[in-house]
């Protein structure tokens, strides 16, 4: 696809890694990113974690960065799956108006690609990432994609 059809193309400008505690790892999440450090899991989870309750969030350095945010993401291949699924969240995909809020925060998200056709795209890159759940009361909000059809 063309740069005037595709619905999103990462910048790699580092907006989404900024914020203190956003990323909640899943227990997959954990492993994959262990095994893409070569870490054990005990090692990766005191190096680049922190506990609040029962979650596990990716670490941020001082600057509220993520701490694998270098000119870009630095695991990239092993990113978490709320990562993944970046801009494709649950809120952007069933209203319109919080993807027009995304359309300002994210350069990354073509202004010029109807709501419509980013829905179908956004659908097609999470069964293609292999992230979003359906009938998982667990899932985290933003990946759950119950109720929300094809256009």
């Amino acid at each position: 696809m063309n740069e005037n059809t595709t619905a999103f193309e990462c910048r790699r400008c580092g907006h989404c890694c900024l914020g203190e505690g956003g990323i909640v790892l899943t227990v997959k999440d954990q492993q994959r990113l262990a095994g893409h450090l070569g870490l054990e899991l005990a090692a990766f989870l005191e190096a680049h974690t922190t506990t609040r309750g029962s979650k596990v969030h990716l670490g941020v350095r001082t600057d509220g960065l993520c701490v694998f945010f270098d000119e870009g993401c630095g695991i990239h291949p092993a990113r978490p799956d709320i990562c993944r699924a970046w801009p494709y969240f649950r809120g952007n995909l069933i209203d319109d108006s919080s993807w027009e809020l995304a359309l300002e925060y994210c350069t990354g998200i073509n202004p010029n690609v109807p709501h419509q056709e980013f829905v179908r795209q956004g659908l097609a890159a999470l069964r293609e990432q292999g992230v979003g759940v359906t009938g998982d009361p667990e899932a985290p909000s933003a990946l759950k994609l119950d109720g929300i059809e094809k256009p």
